[in-house]
């Protein structure tokens, strides 16, 4: 079969088969920008994250890191987020006077899970479209090869003599619905996994600093309960 031929299968389709065929082409696309935007956005976080952790634990003094990253808040994302939450909460309590260590390091603890849940949801968003695309497609391309066949059984009735040349054409088309339906899905739940996988070992990473970070501050804040 050449490319003419099933151009001429697809455009000779019944307008039940070719709305399923335009659908799965629709959701194709869809999962393709998002599987290319996703990535894009998990490949930036990772590498900041790895940036971001380096110059932590390089810095001596963490307000002088907290205020460069409060300075430039607006384009700061993953874990400068994290840190500069947690870190604002702890400074803010320590002027109000909290002394016992146990309640500052509960409120900086408490900040950075808000914080840390704002990071998921934003690295998680639009994968569930994917996961969506790669159930449903194989199901919609069925339906479209299900309807397909039953037109092409269908004409039979009005044909005296059935042939495999008076049904190969409706067959064709039909069969054609699952293929599209499998391109669609295969890629998406390919992606899906690939992009859920970096995601969580991203967020493990997320939560590996925020540990070390409540460590620091747990040290800092039973320093300041010795002085008071």
């Amino acid at each position: 079969m050449n490319d003419s031929d099933l151009i001429e299968i697809v455009l000779s389709a019944s307008p039940v088969v070719k709305a399923v065929m335009v659908l799965l082409a629709a959701m194709s696309l869809a999962a393709w920008s998002v599987a290319f935007a996703k990535s894009y956005q998990v490949r930036k976080a990772i590498r900041e994250a790895k940036t971001f952790e380096k110059t932590f634990w390089e810095t001596q003094e963490l307000s002088t890191l907290y205020h460069s990253v409060e300075t430039d808040r607006a384009s700061a994302t993953g874990l400068a987020l994290v840190f500069a939450d947690g870190f604002k909460e702890f400074a803010r309590l320590k002027q109000q006077g909290v002394g016992e260590a146990t309640d500052l390091i509960s409120g900086a603890q408490r900040t950075m899970k808000i914080a840390f849940s704002k990071q998921a949801d934003k690295l998680e968003n639009h994968l569930s479209f994917l996961a969506t695309v790669g159930s449903s497609a194989p199901y919609i391309g069925l339906f479209g090869t299900v309807w397909g066949v039953m037109h092409a059984f269908q004409s039979l009735g009005d044909v005296q003599h059935a042939t495999l040349a008076a049904v190969a054409p409706g067959i064709s088309e039909a069969l054609i619905a699952t293929a599209i339906g499998l391109f669609a899905a295969i890629p998406a739940v390919i992606a899906y996994n690939r992009l859920t996988n970096q995601v969580d070992r991203l967020l493990s990473e997320y939560e590996n600093f925020a540990e070390g970070f409540l460590t620091i501050l747990q040290r800092q804040a039973h320093s300041v309960t010795k002085q008071d």
